[in-house]
C-alpha cells in the first residue's frame, strides 16, 4: 500500500501554515546618487505592459451592494458568529475607526460598537466575482485572476501609453460600478511589470488609480515601506530587519547578487530585476507549493472524536484542490489548538482563546489518492500529545506540501503504473460527482460529525469553483 512509505514524524517550520498620484508626469530624468535606485528612462521607452485590478473592501462591498440598508454603514464580514473569531473583512466604514481584516469580533466592538457584523456568504462572493471579470474582460482581456478580488491584464499595443493606459484605468472602474454595482469600487495599478502594477494598485486606496511608468519609478518607491512590497509580510521584514535591511532606500541600493544573497533564494534576485521595471513572468513557470485549509471549532464541536471529523474534511477538501490543480503532495502537516483553562501564564491565541498549540508533519511519496492521505492524516492525529490540556481542541489546520506538478510527478518504487492510473480514476470519479452535487456526495464516513463544520471558504489567493 502508498501509506506504507510514510516515515517518521518531524516538526513543522514556524513559517507553515500567513488621490491619483500625480504620475502623469512628463519624462524628466532620475536624480544621480547613491540612493538614485532603479535607473530612469523616459515612458516613450518604457511602456505600461500591465494594468492590475484590486476590488476595494471586496466582502464587505458586495454584502453593501447586496443589501442597501448596510451602506455608509461601519460592516465586518466574519466566518461564524462568535466573538472569538475574527473579521475577515472590514468596510471603509469600520475601517475609519481601526476594523481591520483579521481583528478579533470582542475588539471590533470595542472599537466600533455600532459596527453590523454579517456572516460571510461565500457564493455571494464567488456569483461578484465572475461579473467582475466579465465587466474587465468587455474593456481589456484578463490574463490572470489572482484572486478573489484581483485581477491582472497585459497591454498591447497603443493601450500602452500612459495616457492611453490611465483611459483605459478609469474605463475599467467606471465598468465595474455600472455593470455590477455602485458599491464595487476597485483600485487600478499601471506599470511596465506585472509585480509593480499590484504594487501601484496598493498605493492609493479606495477607488484609487495610479501609474508607475520607469521615469518616476525611483522616487515613487522611496515613498513606500517594505511592508508595501507584496511577499513581504511581517516574518520577511523581521528577517530582513535582523540582517540590517529597514528601508526601500537601504533595498534600491543593493545590487542583484547581494539583493540574492539577502533573501537566501532566487526570489530575492526576481524582485531586483522587478524593482527597476523589468516584465518577466517567472510566476508563470511555477506552480503552486501547498494547499492548506483551517477552522475554528464551534464550541459543540470541540471534542477529539468531532475535531478528527473536521479534520478529516479538511483533508477531503485539500485532496480536491491536489487533484483539480494537477499535484502531487510529497509532505502532509497537521496543526492543532487545545482550549485551556484560563491562567496568569496561560498564553492566548489570536482568537481570544487561552491556548496550547501543537504541531506536525509527515513525510510522503508523492500521492494525490485519499487513501494514502488519510493514513498519513490518521498517523499524525494518533501522534498528538495526551493529558489534561490536550482534550479540547479548537483549532484544526490540514496542509499539503511541497506539491509536485503532473510534469514532474514520478511513481514511488514499488507502485505499479496500473495501480496508480486505477487509483486516479476512481478519485477522478468521486471529484466529478462532488464537483457536480456538492463536496460531500462522496465522502469518507468518518466526516458525517462535520457535515455542516468547517465550509467551504474563500481563501484570497483561490475562487472555489470546485466547491
Amino acid at each position: 500500500m502508498a501509506s506504507a512509505h510514510i516515515p517518521a514524524l518531524s516538526p513543522i517550520p514556524d513559517e507553515w501554515p500567513e488621490e491619483l498620484l500625480n504620475l502623469a508626469c512628463e519624462p524628466r530624468p532620475a536624480s544621480p546618487g547613491p540612493d538614485a535606485g532603479p535607473p530612469a528612462q523616459t515612458s516613450s521607452v518604457s511602456p505600461l505592459n500591465w494594468l492590475f485590478v484590486d476590488l476595494n473592501s471586496y466582502f464587505a462591498s458586495c454584502e453593501q451592494q447586496a443589501r442597501p440598508e448596510l451602506r455608509g454603514r461601519p460592516v465586518g464580514v466574519v466566518p461564524m458568529m462568535a466573538d472569538t473569531t475574527c473579521c475577515i473583512a472590514a468596510s471603509y466604514e469600520a475601517k475609519a475607526f481601526g476594523v481591520r481584516t483579521g481583528t478579533i469580533v470582542s475588539d471590533a466592538r470595542r472599537l466600533c460598537p455600532q459596527i453590523v457584523l454579517v456572516e460571510a456568504r461565500h457564493e455571494l462572493y464567488t456569483s461578484f466575482h465572475h461579473r467582475i471579470v466579465e465587466a474587465v474582460e468587455s474593456c481589456v482581456p484578463v490574463t490572470a485572476v489572482c484572486s478573489i478580488d484581483e485581477m491582472a491584464c497585459r497591454l498591447i499595443g497603443r493601450e500602452r501609453t500612459l495616457h492611453a493606459a490611465l483611459d483605459l484605468g478609469v474605463r475599467v472602474k467606471q465598468t465595474i460600478r455600472e455593470r455590477v454595482g455602485i458599491m464595487l469600487r476597485s483600485s487600478v495599478g499601471l506599470a511596465t511589470n506585472r509585480y509593480l502594477s499590484k504594487v501601484a494598485s496598493d498605493m492609493e486606496k479606495p477607488d484609487g488609480l495610479v501609474a508607475l511608468p520607469l521615469d518616476i519609478l525611483p522616487e515613487a518607491l522611496r515613498q513606500l515601506t517594505l511592508r508595501d512590497l507584496p511577499g513581504i509580510g511581517a516574518r520577511t521584514e523581521k528577517r530582513l530587519n535582523e540582517k540590517g535591511l529597514h528601508t526601500m532606500q537601504q533595498l534600491l541600493a543593493l545590487d542583484c547578487e547581494q539583493a540574492g544573497e539577502l533573501w537566501g533564494s532566487v526570489w530575492g534576485q526576481r524582485l531586483w530585476h522587478w524593482l527597476r521595471g523589468e516584465d518577466f513572468e517567472m510566476a508563470e513557470l511555477e506552480h503552486q507549493k501547498s494547499i492548506s485549509h483551517s477552522h475554528v471549532l464551534a464550541p459543540e464541536m470541540r471534542t477529539p472524536e468531532k475535531a478528527w471529523a473536521v479534520a478529516h474534511k479538511l483533508l477531503h477538501k485539500a485532496a480536491m484542490r491536489l487533484r483539480s490543480q494537477g499535484l502531487w503532495a510529497s509532505n502532509i502537516g497537521l496543526a492543532i489548538g487545545f482550549a485551556v483553562p484560563r491562567g496568569q501564564n496561560t498564553p492566548v491565541s489570536r482568537f481570544g482563546v487561552p491556548a496550547r498549540g501543537w504541531r506536525s508533519e509527515l513525510k510522503l511519496h508523492e500521492c494525490q489518492d485519499n487513501q494514502t492521505l488519510i493514513a498519513a492524516l490518521r498517523r499524525l492525529w494518533s501522534s498528538q500529545p495526551s493529558g489534561a490540556e490536550y482534550l479540547h481542541p479548537y483549532f484544526i489546520g490540514v496542509q499539503l506540501n511541497n506539491l509536485i506538478p503532473d510534469r514532474l510527478h514520478t511513481l514511488a518504487l514499488f507502485d505499479g503504473l496500473e495501480e496508480e492510473q486505477s487509483r486516479s480514476r476512481l478519485n477522478a470519479a468521486m471529484d466529478q460527482i462532488n464537483d457536480k452535487y456538492g463536496m460531500s456526495t462522496l465522502a469518507p464516513a468518518a466526516m458525517l460529525t462535520a457535515w455542516k463544520a468547517a465550509p467551504t471558504r474563500i481563501a484570497f489567493h483561490s475562487i472555489p469553483d470546485l466547491f
